[in-house]
């Protein structure tokens, strides 16, 4: 019966949230847990490295602390340490001292990547896992985030706010499949298998720009629309990112009663990774419209996230 209602629940909401009925079954087989990551190969990565012409790199992170907004209810803190120093003049003969920090958080703050088991539909997770056979207390038993390999690819960046003459994006705008290509055509870019895609909003500006609103920024965005998504994941891209806290757009496209329906579009139905609050705006200013894109994340077992800081190279 279960297996009936959620398959009822997928037709019904196939042009809704973009449903596929075949999306339980990855294409690299039952044992898979990497996803759109298998296009990345030796052949893939040096075809990306020959897109360097300057050597000129990017930090596509934000600096994070206590205060960069958060999807409710994440949070996180730093306490610095000097451990059995307090109370002497250092440590050895020469007074050595050090710092250390603990880290009290969550992982899926600021700069950050969706791994495969973050999104899941009516509890079923990438390539057909159940929620019961992925998610423990103690960390992911599947699709952790310490399966991912180097993620390194070409890299496309398509400037939205150009595209809608726009500094900063309206809230609720879903970058459609048609606003894609004609983006891509302006910049004169062409999206391809296992390319990292990101999407300049100039929506960061509301955290540090002269329109600073944190609580707006948090709340709304403008974002990928389910087409859009539908097209990025038919191209056969590795990663989606964008300046934005959650990617697509909010409030939620008319007509669709799915929630973060491009989410489950790109993770559980076709293994596509999420990069979320990509500083974009230094590679708009230098027209860096393609580009190699590195991203190694931390090995923590189980994680579903991960702060991260990718670099393009240009």
């Amino acid at each position: 019966m279960k297996k009936l209602a959620i398959a009822t629940a997928v037709l019904c909401g196939m042009t809704t949230a973009g449903l596929a009925q075949d999306w339980r079954e990855s294409p690299w087989g039952p044992d898979d847990e990497i996803g759109a990551a298998n296009h990345i190969s030796a052949e893939s990565v040096l075809a990306a490295s020959k897109l360097i012409k300057t050597g000129k790199t990017y930090n596509l992170g934000i600096v994070v602390d206590s205060d960069t907004p958060a999807f409710s209810p994440r949070s996180l803190s730093i306490t610095v340490l000097q451990p059995n120093q307090i109370t002497t003049q250092g440590l050895g003969t020469n007074g050595m001292t050090y710092n250390d920090d603990i880290f009290m958080g969550w992982l899926g703050i600021g700069p950050q990547i969706d791994g495969l088991g973050h999104i899941g539909i009516e509890h079923e997770y990438y390539n057909g896992l159940h929620g019961a056979e992925v998610a423990k207390a103690d960390g992911l038993a599947k699709l952790g985030l310490e399966n991912l390999p180097p993620i390194v690819t070409r890299g496309v960046l398509l400037d939205m706010s150009a595209h809608y003459g726009q500094d900063i994006v309206k809230e609720g705008t879903a970058y459609t499949k048609e606003d894609i290509i004609a983006a891509a055509q302006s910049q004169d870019v062409e999206l391809k298998k296992g390319d990292t895609v990101l999407f300049h909003s100039g929506w960061l500006n509301l955290l540090d720009g002269e329109n600073q609103d944190h609580d707006r920024y948090v709340s709304v965005e403008p974002g990928l629309g389910i087409t859009g998504a539908e097209y990025l994941a038919e191209i056969g891209v590795v990663a989606v990112g964008a300046d934005t806290w959650g990617l697509e757009a909010l409030p939620f496209e008319k007509g669709t009663d799915g929630v973060f329906a491009v989410h489950q579009i790109l993770i559980p139905q076709n293994g596509i990774y999420i990069l979320e609050n990509m500083d974009t705006r230094e590679m708009v200013k230098d027209e860096a419209w393609e580009f190699m894109f590195v991203l190694g994340v931390t090995r923590l077992k189980g994680a579903v996230q991960m702060m991260i800081n990718p670099t393009a190279i240009r």
